[in-house]
């Protein structure tokens, strides 16, 4: 990167791989556009980085109000270099309550189309920058035990392939990237009996590294690329066994 001053805008950044970005991306000089659910914790990661930064209140499962708030930080910074969706949300689902799928779909489904949607318009007039967007291993296959969340990252990775495809077509110098973490060591993991867990703040420095190298894919952790190989190959007759 270099020294000039850049501008992102993390959605779901006040935990998680989330906040460790903004603390990533702050001590790499850029100012921040901050937006989550939970003020409070975004006022108290707001106070600990050593750039400019300002927060905002963001629902995205509320899809129009999110796409106005959006629109209004944008229009806090001149300039966007970065976008980076970090919303999301699963549930363990054996009984497939559905208010539990419901809710994963409204936040992982349409919340994140509506601020990729923002993002992609923002990205068109500007001609340039960079989206990123969190998927998951779950995409890959599904998964009896909780339907929607895996559904719904499926949806995360190709609607971020389509929108690749257009910039493409476009001839322009946006990068889209998808990010597909296996387990992080977040609330949503809960952390128990999970093997290679990472740490969100090693999330957050691959995924920065895969931006500053404008790549358009990244595991997390890297070795997660053997894990998702395999789901690729295994036959349905034995995955359905698992």
């Amino acid at each position: 990167m270099d020294n000039n001053v850049k501008n992102a805008i993390i959605i779901e950044a006040s935990s998680g791989i989330g906040a460790a970005l903004a603390q990533t991306l702050a001590a790499k000089g850029y100012s921040l556009g901050l937006a989550a659910r939970r003020m409070d914790l975004l006022g108290e990661l707001s106070n600990t980085l050593p750039t400019p930064s300002f927060v905002r209140k963001i629902d995205i499962s509320e899809t129009n109000d999110a796409m106005n708030q959006f629109r209004a930080i944008a229009s806090e910074l001149d300039d966007i270099d970065l976008v980076i969706i970090s919303s999301g949300i699963g549930h363990k689902n054996q009984e497939l309550n559905w208010a539990l799928e419901e809710e994963t779909i409204a936040t992982n489904v349409l919340g994140f189309a509506a601020i990729a949607n923002e993002a992609t318009g923002l990205f068109v007039r500007q001609g340039h920058g960079t989206l990123v967007g969190i998927s998951s291993i779950a995409a890959i296959r599904g998964n009896g035990g909780a339907p929607a969340y895996g559904a719904s990252k499926a949806f995360v990775s190709n609607y971020l392939a389509s929108l690749r495809h257009k910039f493409a077509k476009l001839q322009s110098r946006v990068v889209v990237l998808e990010v597909q973490p296996g387990f992080v060591d977040t609330a949503m993991a809960k952390g128990e009996g999970l093997f290679w867990v990472a740490s969100p703040e090693k999330a957050a420095q691959q995924i920065v590294s895969a931006i500053e190298n404008r790549k358009t894919h990244v595991y997390i952790t890297r070795r997660w690329q053997t894990i998702a190989w395999i789901l690729r190959l295994i036959p349905n007759w034995i995955y359905n066994r698992i």
